[in-house]
C-alpha cells in the first residue's frame, strides 16, 4: 500500500483531491493532509510517505521552496497547481507528474500509474544495491568476535591446519576456525582463485608471475607464493 500526503494551502482543493484519490484506495492511502507548509515540514518525515501531492503557489513559501527547506527526502512528488508555468522546474526535480487544477481524473490515473512504476523501480534498485553491498562483504567469525570484511581488502587466504588466515591490505591478519575449502566457494568469482592446496589469492593484488613448474606469484604486499602445477593453467587463464 502506497502512502500519500497532500499539501495545499486551500482546504477545498486538498479535500477535493483526497476524494478523487479514494478511487485508488486499494493501492494508495492518504496518511496526511496539510494546509500549512510549516506544519507539513515538521510532520512529513515521521509519516514516511511514498508520494507528496504538492501545491506550487502557497502564501509565504511555494512548493519548490518547501522542498528546499525540507532538504533530502525519499518520497516522490506530484505537483498540483492552477498554473502551467512551472513545468520545467518540476522536470528539473524529476517529479512524477505535474497536474493542473482542477485535477482531471484521467490525468490523475496516469500519474498514479507513473508513480507505481517509479516506486517499483526504486525498490528494485535498492534491492540490487543492497545485494551488491552484501555480496562484497564477508563475515569472519573468530574467537574475539565477528569481523565484517570487504572482499576487496583480502590479499590472500592461507591454510593453517584446520584454520584459515586472512591477510588484508592493511596488513591485518584474521584467523578463522574454518578450512580453506569452506571459503573456496564463497570466494569463487573473477577476482579470487585457489593456486594451491594451501592458498587462495585475490588476483587484483598480483604484481608479477614468474615462470616455473607451477610458477610463483609476487603480490603487492611483497610476498611471493607458489602455484601448484595442477592449478597453473586455470590461474594463467584468469590472469591473462
Amino acid at each position: 500500500m502506497l502512502k500519500a500526503v497532500i499539501l495545499d494551502d486551500e482546504v477545498k482543493g486538498s479535500k477535493l483531491l483526497s476524494q478523487k484519490l479514494e478511487f485508488f484506495e486499494d493501492e494508495l492511502q492518504v496518511v496526511g493532509i496539510f494546509n500549512q507548509p510549516a506544519k507539513a515540514l515538521s510532520s512529513i518525515v515521521e509519516l514516511k510517505p511514498d508520494v507528496l501531492f504538492l501545491d506550487v503557489e502557497m502564501p509565504g513559501i511555494n512548493g519548490f521552496q518547501f522542498l528546499e527547506r525540507l532538504g533530502s527526502f525519499d518520497f516522490e512528488v506530484i505537483f498540483t497547481t492552477a498554473y502551467d508555468s512551472y513545468t520545467l522546474e518540476a522536470l528539473r526535480l524529476s517529479a512524477v507528474d505535474y497536474l493542473l487544477k482542477p485535477v482531471d481524473e484521467e490525468e490523475l490515473k496516469t500519474a498514479i500509474i507513473r508513480l507505481r512504476k517509479r516506486v517499483v523501480e526504486k525498490s528494485n534498485y535498492k534491492s540490487l544495491k543492497k545485494e551488491k553491498i552484501n555480496s562484497n562483504r564477508l563475515a569472519l567469525t573468530t574467537a574475539e568476535g565477528v569481523y565484517i570484511v570487504d572482499k576487496t581488502q583480502i590479499i590472500r587466504v592461507e591454510a593453517m591446519s584446520n584454520y584459515s588466515v586472512f591477510i588484508l591490505s592493511d596488513s591485518k591478519k584474521i584467523v578463522v576456525s574454518k578450512t580453506l575449502k569452506d571459503f573456496e566457494n564463497i570466494l569463487d568469482d573473477e577476482f579470487f582463485t585457489r593456486i594451491s592446496r594451501s592458498m587462495i589469492i585475490n588476483l587484483t593484488y598480483v604484481v608479477k608471475y614468474r615462470k616455473g613448474d607451477g610458477g610463483t606469484l609476487e603480490l603487492s604486499d611483497g610476498s611471493e607464493v607458489e602455484v601448484s602445477i595442477q592449478r597453473k593453467e586455470a590461474l594463467l587463464q584468469k590472469l591473462f
